[in-house]
């Protein structure tokens, strides 16, 4: 648990807002186990404080903070916000700060209005009566042993303005016990030097220690809150992958690396923070969101290296292109393969798939040509690794081809009652002796990719566990309308691993067939698969299977 006693003078404490200030981002929506299942990996990771919720707002924080006294915590503090009590209420009769105190908490964010023109506009309250609402809350929640951060909203705004009442604001709050000054950049409008220069006037006038809580409506809430701690701010308050109202908070996945890798302070652990990308994908998967790929640290593309001479340097030296060690943050250094490549993205990539690949052999002298080829034809491999790893083993020599396509067929009819059936045929050649196999499917891919299982799964019952995750299709002329040449790529799943093929044609089941056998290919050589041959093998004829 944080204190203040442990507050050194290369110390950050850490106070995330994902469950409250990060549920008001578009789109987001968080049930209560969500909520706790993120707390407890938040725990995990080294949060000081994790704000819950507001109780007084709703029932789903109120019921949180019950679930969440449950959970046994090893490290953070869980915190209810709230706000100052009203214009003319005493805050002992302030039904929002009563249910803070109903919460069961040991810690408390309240926020008061810093900025002259909130006070008399959206409060409609004089600036006295708002020191009197600052001064009594705080006061309040101290004399029930509660942590006090207080959060003055708007202050840079405020501070700008109108600096002598910003700064009468925070006495206020101070001289009433608060344990924490949080100074908000509410608009999300501020400038680093802005933000530089009124935290540093703050931290020399002040006793309390300073926070920092900054939106990223400028997209400079990262730049802001580092200029902030240089400045003598010690808390940073955030979010994980920077979700929020409006453009969202400051990404404490952002900030937490840079000021401990690159600026010398202390957040968490060496080993916590190395789990600071599967915090953030795992964030990312509960709030059912979509990640960049280029995200800042924690991106799958963070680490991707394309040009041929990028990669021949990265492997000599990755000082020489990376800005850190991937593994220090829990990410991976990856190299990608395309017409941009050169021999040393293949070496590295058969090296990092364990694939022996000799540049002496002369299949494997002519795959890079062939990879850029087939680039300009409008295949894509760094979305598409599956597909690269099967052309490295064949160019290394090291597929074991189990099977054989032969043709497949397409029907599809519209019914009566205006339904649409597809049927597919395919024609295999395992070990030798070819195999017809008949499936419907709810449209002409999902139909051969169940004629295609049918006719290998007797051989590799492997294939009955996988299953095709996503589907996406793009058009890679379109000058050429319905005759143009497209791209399929698939995404398949095996026992939580995925992985991704690739097909091109000017026809769109052509461009599905392929990427679909590369999937199964792709998972036989990773399970090391070979041919089985069933016992009712013997028993009867080769032929068309039923449906």
């Amino acid at each position: 648990m944080f204190t203040l006693d442990n507050l050194g003078e290369k110390r950050i404490c850490l106070y995330d807002t994902t469950l409250r200030d990060g549920t008001q981002g578009e789109g987001i929506s968080l049930s209560v186990e969500d909520k706790v299942k993120i707390a407890v990996r938040l725990d995990q990771f080294g949060i000081d404080f994790i704000e819950g919720g507001w109780p007084g707002s709703n029932p789903k924080d109120m019921a949180f903070f019950e679930r969440i006294k449950e959970i046994p915590l090893r490290h953070s503090t869980v915190t209810a916000f709230g706000s100052t009590c009203r214009p003319g209420v005493r805050a002992e009769d302030d039904q929002n700060l009563r249910a803070i105190l109903e919460s069961g908490v040991k810690a408390a964010a309240i926020f008061g209005k810093a900025w002259d023109l909130h006070v008399t506009q959206a409060l409609q309250a004089t600036l006295e009566e708002n020191l009197r609402m600052v001064g009594d809350s705080v006061c309040f929640l101290k004399q029930h042993g509660l942590t006090v951060i207080f959060d003055a909203e708007h202050f840079f705004d405020g501070y700008k303005r109108n600096p002598q009442y910003a700064m009468q604001v925070l006495e206020a709050a101070e001289a009433a016990g608060a344990d924490w000054l949080v100074l908000c950049d509410t608009n999300g409008g501020s400038l680093p030097h802005e933000i530089s220069e009124i935290v540093g006037s703050v931290c020399r006038s002040r006793r309390a220690p300073v926070g920092i809580h900054v939106h990223n409506d400028g997209e400079l809430a990262v730049a802001n809150s580092l200029a902030a701690v240089q400045a003598g701010a010690s808390q940073v308050q955030g979010t994980i992958n920077g979700i929020g109202e409006r453009c969202g908070n400051v990404n404490l996945i952002s900030v937490i690396p840079n000021l401990q890798l690159k600026m010398g302070y202390t957040c968490v652990q060496p080993e916590q923070l190395s789990q600071l990308t599967s915090l953030s994908r795992y964030v990312a998967e509960i709030a059912n969101m979509v990640m960049p790929t280029n995200q800042p640290f924690v991106g799958n593309s963070a680490f991707a290296h394309k040009g041929g001479i990028h990669v021949s340097a990265v492997l000599k030296n990755p000082q020489t292109y990376e800005h850190l060690d991937p593994e220090q943050i829990g990410n991976r250094r990856r190299v990608l393969v395309s017409e941009l490549a050169g021999q040393s993205n293949l070496l590295a990539k058969a090296e990092e798939l364990n694939i022996s690949f000799d540049l002496d052999r002369p299949k494997a002298r002519e795959i890079i040509k062939l990879i850029k080829e087939r680039e300009y034809q409008g295949y894509q491999y760094e979305g598409a690794e599956a597909s690269l790893t099967l052309l490295l083993l064949e160019a290394s020599g090291e597929e074991n081809k189990l099977f054989e396509r032969e043709s497949f067929k397409i029907w599809m009819e519209k019914a009566a009652d205006k339904s649409i059936l597809s049927e597919a045929m395919v024609k295999m050649n395992v070990n030798g002796q070819i195999v017809h196999t008949i499936a419907e499917g709810n449209g002409p891919v999902n139909a051969l990719d169940n004629a295609l299982r049918k006719a290998l799964e007797e051989h590799f019952p492997c294939l009955s566990e996988m299953h095709l995750t996503d589907y996406k299709v793009r058009v890679l002329d379109e000058s050429g309308a319905t005759a143009a040449k497209v791209r399929v790529l698939i995404e398949s799943q095996y026992k939580g691993e995925r992985w991704s093929t690739v097909g091109v044609s000017t026809n769109v089941i052509e461009a599905s067939w392929e990427a679909l056998v590369d999937s199964v290919r792709y998972l036989l050589w990773k399970e090391g698969c070979t041919l089985q041959t069933p016992a009712a093998e013997k028993e009867r004829p080769v032929g068309i299977s039923n449906h």
